[in-house]
């Protein structure tokens, strides 16, 4: 029995727009393909989650070093970038089928609240980048009290 990957609707889409005559025509003959598809660029996954108090951020990162990572926050523009390597004792193994990705990746987010950017925090946890945006105290949601006219 063989492993069979399967495919996001991402990669699918990718596979729509690029076209490798040779992998089709190996395709087409039933012969395994000598060419492969260009690598798709990486991406970390990201959770946004917001609160009355804060936009915090979960970025997945297995495997990455703190001096990896590079975060800055500009005007309303938060950015992550990073570089993750291929770890240099895995090169002499002799792979069938490698997965996983490496190199460079950069991530921009627009912040459409205010944030307070003397108090943004960043923790980095079991492969997991956790960065905390508090939103300004303009912001916030406040109670309005209503009096009574006599």
């Amino acid at each position: 029995m063989s492993i069979v990957r399967y495919d996001n609707p991402a990669r699918t889409l990718d596979k729509l727009f690029y076209f490798d005559p040779f992998t089709e025509f190996a395709r087409a003959f039933g012969q395994p393909a000598t060419s492969t598809p260009a690598p798709s660029p990486w991406s970390p996954a990201v959770d946004v989650a917001e609160t009355e108090d804060a936009i915090t951020l979960h970025v997945e990162l297995p495997g990455m070093k703190l001096e990896e990572l590079d975060i800055e926050l500009t005007g309303d523009t938060l950015t992550l970038r990073g570089e993750r390597q291929r770890v240099k004792e895995e090169q002499k193994d002799n792979f069938v089928r490698v997965e996983r990705s490496y190199g460079r990746f950069q991530r921009s987010f627009t912040l459409a609240t205010p944030i307070q950017h003397d108090k943004v925090s960043a923790a980095y946890r079991d492969g997991i980048l956790e960065i905390t945006l508090p939103k300004s105290e303009e912001t916030k949601p406040r109670k309005i009290a209503v009096t009574a006219e006599a």
